[in-house]
């Protein structure tokens, strides 16, 4: 998707279903398995929410730098075309379709777009608490997202847990995206455990494999893993139909995390990312045993 929002061509629902789905089995390959086994209704929705907020986050990553902030301000823009009923994207036109079935609350959406500025003025993270913080503002969203879709928005026991599922899945970000973002200028990994195990910050800048930070993203990687076993009860209290989907959204992160696990170093150099055969193992594997995290300390 475009990094501003416009119609590109798209005249009709059927045509904005139709890249939103595409964008999404390209761009979210590892949530996109867990979404193949929604309704359809429910489906197209997740499509249109996650070609959303993929389009805001590439306001930020992609582009000139210096045309960031005017970007995230057109995608604002398109957000209050969908609730005002105007919108122009593929996302905002099936988001804006979606609505009525799926209350989404415009603030989850806004969250996203503040922590989207966030990238913008912060590069770094002092301590794991305030990486917890910037995590909220995505987590947050991520959660009323889903479950206003899936069902649940509005149970505490639901929000509280898809709030820790959508922390485990940003952390596991972070660890699968060491060297991406440090090519974009940015430390994620909080830098007092880059103290904790020895670890220097020029190391990390120059990516430089170094068995220190390898101790830093394995730490990284065992807190994700942890936030992936205290959301575990979110996959029972969504609706029936939506279960699975929830279980493979969240296992298919956790095979991620795993291998960050065993390979802390490679995600320095390359993306961690799963194998068509890996996923086809991990629904298999959740058909019979439906936990998010398999993976032994």
């Amino acid at each position: 998707m475009s990094a501003a929002p416009a119609g590109r061509g798209v005249s009709d629902l059927s045509s904005a279903h139709r890249a939103n789905r595409k964008l999404t089995h390209q761009a979210g390959a590892n949530f996109s398995v867990g979404f193949r086994f929604l309704p359809k209704q429910r489906r197209q929705a997740v499509y249109a929410a996650y070609a959303w907020c993929r389009a805001a986050d590439d306001a930020v990553d992609e582009g000139d730098p210096a045309g960031a902030p005017e970007r995230l301000d057109a995608w604002a823009r398109e957000l209050d075309a969908v609730y005002g009923g105007s919108p122009s994207s593929p996302a905002g036109i099936a988001l804006a379709e979606a609505l009525p079935r799926f209350p989404i609350p415009k603030g989850a959406f806004e969250g996203l777009l503040a922590g989207c500025r966030q990238d913008l003025v912060t590069s770094r993270y002092a301590t794991f608490d305030e990486l917890l913080g910037y995590c909220d503002l995505v987590a947050s969203t991520i959660s009323t997202i889903s479950l206003a879709i899936f069902g649940g928005l509005g149970d505490e026991r639901a929000e509280a847990r898809g709030r820790e599922l959508a922390t485990a899945l940003q952390l596991t970000n972070i660890v699968r995206d060491v060297g991406e973002d440090v090519a974009r200028g940015r430390v994620y990994l909080p830098l007092e455990d880059l103290d904790r195990f020895g670890a220097r910050e020029e190391d990390l800048l120059a990516l430089r494999a170094t068995p220190a930070l390898g101790e830093v993203v394995r730490y990284e990687a065992r807190r994700a893993i942890g936030f992936f076993r205290a959301a575990e009860p979110v996959k029972e209290l969504v609706d029936r139909d939506c279960r699975f989907a929830v279980t493979m959204m969240g296992g298919i992160y956790a095979e991620v995390a795993r291998d960050v696990l065993a390979h802390p170093l490679d995600t320095l150099r390359r993306r961690i990312a799963l194998s068509t055969p890996r996923k086809v193992r991990a629904v298999l594997v959740r058909l019979l045993d439906r936990r998010f995290d398999r993976v032994s300390d």
